[in-house]
Parts: structure tokens; C-alpha cells; sequence
């Protein structure tokens, strides 16, 4: 399912867009190139490509990043997936059945830079291709210019302040904020903040519970790498529910796929509770400061579904 959207990743995304397919149009023997970008904590993909009408602006469409297709696998796990349509039609069946007889091959590569994938491309072959591993690393080097790129927009247009509670949420859902000071007291009232505001939703107590055990991490590790305080929003969407730390001044990036265990390090095991309790979590690294997020599925007990009221934007 999709829908175009207006907005565009990032302000100024949309000459990156268009440099980037145009790079892509160029790779021997595409037909068709797709770009995708992560959003919303990454449960929705914005996707756009060589084949519409990208006259006026490039427009965006909005899928569900757990389609089983191969470019939304590749944004979620960072592995790329290759082959001819017979190659994938074993796992992809669906996706193959609705290619064109035009279409011999198909390539889904990262986006990545500063240790995070950013999103992917795929790029459709009207020829048989090889993949050996001199076109594999051909493709993997495509994606990390274009995604040294895209971290170059994001960091030029990101303005100082930038507030979590002005990013658009998606109809129907429900969200809240909270801004923290720089101060040994915001990890318990991001804790009330979150467990108030999620009992109020009718989310499940175990949810609850682990959402406030992973906030506590992410928010611990904000007040010890800046002194500019952070911001957490929670964001409830058809019973998935988003939780993002924004602070104002860290400097490291976390790489989800790359958490190593510690025994003597403290916010080590920190996050490796966020990983092994979160589906998914990830961070983004800009001119502004950090932003970490985690996914929590099924949030909403049939309780809480039946009783839940939109509620007041905070």
C-alpha cells in the first residue's frame, strides 16, 4: 500500500533526488532506478523513481517499510539483495510477478554514511547481469556516495533548535513531547513523562516497561554526552509505538549493527537492552546534534484499543 506524500526527505532533498537518479540511469543496461529513504522511525519508506513525472518536483510516495520486497529488506538489515527475476522469485514472488517483461535483473544496494544506512536504491536491468564481485563492489561504493551526499543535504539544511514536537505525524496517529533540561533528574521524568502518557494511550504494561527501560538508556547517555539536554517524543501508530531521543550536542554515531558486549561497560549493556528489547532502532547523526529512536510492536492492548481517545498534542 501507498500514497504519495508532499513532503520531501529533507529541505533540499529533491536536487540530491534528482542527481542521484540520474547517476543511477546511468549504471549499464538499467531501465528503471527506485530510491528509497527511511521515515518515521522507520516503519514507512518514502520511494521515488526514474519512470514518474519528476518535472514540477520529485514526488514521493509513502509504503510500509515490512512489505516483503527486496529494497525495503535491504533498509531494514543493510544487506543487498541481487539476482535475476528467477533468482528471486522464490523469496520474492509477489514482487516478481508485478516486473515487466523488460526486467532480466534486479540490484538493492544501501544508502549508507556515518555508519547508519539512510535508505537504498534499486536499480532494474533490462540484461542479464553476473554480480560478481567486482559489480557487487561497483554497487556497494554507488551507495555510500550517495549517501556522503545525502549526509551533506541533511547537515546544510538542518537548522539550529530543531524541535521534535514540530515533525509531521502520520493521520490518525498519536504523539507527545517533552523537552528535558541538562540535569541529573531528566532520566525519572522522561520515566513519568513516558509511563503517564502511554497508560493514558491504553498501550499493554509490558511495553510500557520496556519502553521506559530503553528510553532510560538513550536518555542517560544524552545527559552524559551533552549539556544541552534532549528531547523524547513517543509516537503511536496503528499499534506500533516510536520512541526518539533528540539531543543538542553528541558526537558519536551508533551503529545498530555493530553493538559490541562489554561486561565492564555500563551504557554497553545499556544498549544492548535496547537492541534485544526493541524491533528496531537506529540513530542519525546531523549538524544539530543526535537523534536515537527504538520500535516497539503491538502497543495496544484490546483494552486500551477500545478505550483510547485521541489525545491532546503536547
Amino acid at each position: 500500500m501507498a500514497h504519495t506524500v508532499v513532503g520531501r526527505p529533507v529541505p533540499g532533498g529533491e536536487a540530491w533526488a534528482r542527481a542521484a537518479l540520474a547517476r543511477l540511469g546511468r549504471v549499464a543496461g538499467v531501465h528503471r532506478a527506485g530510491l528509497a529513504l527511511a521515515e518515521g522511525g522507520g516503519r514507512r519508506l518514502l520511494f521515488t523513481a526514474s519512470d514518474r513525472d519528476q518535472q514540477r518536483r520529485v514526488e514521493w510516495c509513502e509504503v510500509d517499510a515490512y512489505e516483503d520486497v527486496p529494497l525495503n529488506h535491504t533498509v531494514r538489515t543493510g544487506e543487498a539483495v541481487v539476482g535475476s527475476l528467477e533468482d528471486l522469485a522464490c523469496r520474492y514472488r509477489a514482487f516478481t510477478d508485478r516486473q515487466t517483461p523488460k526486467t532480466h535483473a534486479l540490484a538493492s544496494v544501501p544508502i549508507f554514511a556515518a555508519g547508519q544506512v539512510l535508505g537504498a536504491y534499486a536499480l532494474f536491468f533490462d540484461t542479464p547481469q553476473r554480480f560478481d564481485h567486482p559489480q557487487r563492489t561497483e554497487l556497494e561504493d554507488l551507495g555510500a556516495r550517495l549517501g556522503a551526499d545525502l549526509r551533506r543535504v541533511q547537515r546544510a539544511s538542518t537548522h539550529a533548535g530543531r524541535s521534535l514536537g514540530a515533525e509531521a505525524v502520520p493521520q490518525g496517529a498519536h504523539a507527545a513531547t517533552r523537552s528535558l533540561a541538562a540535569d541529573p533528574r531528566a532520566v525519572a521524568e522522561a520515566r513519568r513523562f513516558v509511563r503517564r502518557t502511554l497508560a493514558a494511550w491504553g498501550v499493554e504494561e509490558d511495553t510500557v516497561d520496556n519502553a521506559i527501560l530503553c528510553l532510560s538508556e538513550l536518555v542517560t547517555n544524552a545527559m552524559i554526552h551533552t549539556d544541552a539536554g534532549c528531547q523524547v517524543r513517543v509516537v503511536l501508530d496503528r499499534g506500533v509505538l516510536t520512541t526518539t531521543v533528540r539531543d543538542g550536542g553528541s558526537t558519536v554515531v551508533v551503529d545498530p549493527s555493530n553493538v559490541r558486549v562489554d561486561p565492564l561497560a555500563v551504557h554497553g549493556r545499556g544498549l544492548q537492552l535496547v537492541d534485544a528489547f526493541s524491533s528496531r532502532w537506529g540513530s542519525e547523526l546531523d549538524a544539530v546534534g543526535m537523534t536515537v529512536w527504538f520500535v516497539l510492536e503491538s502497543a495496544t492492548s484490546p483494552v486500551g484499543r477500545s478505550m483510547l481517545h485521541p489525545p491532546a498534542r503536547q
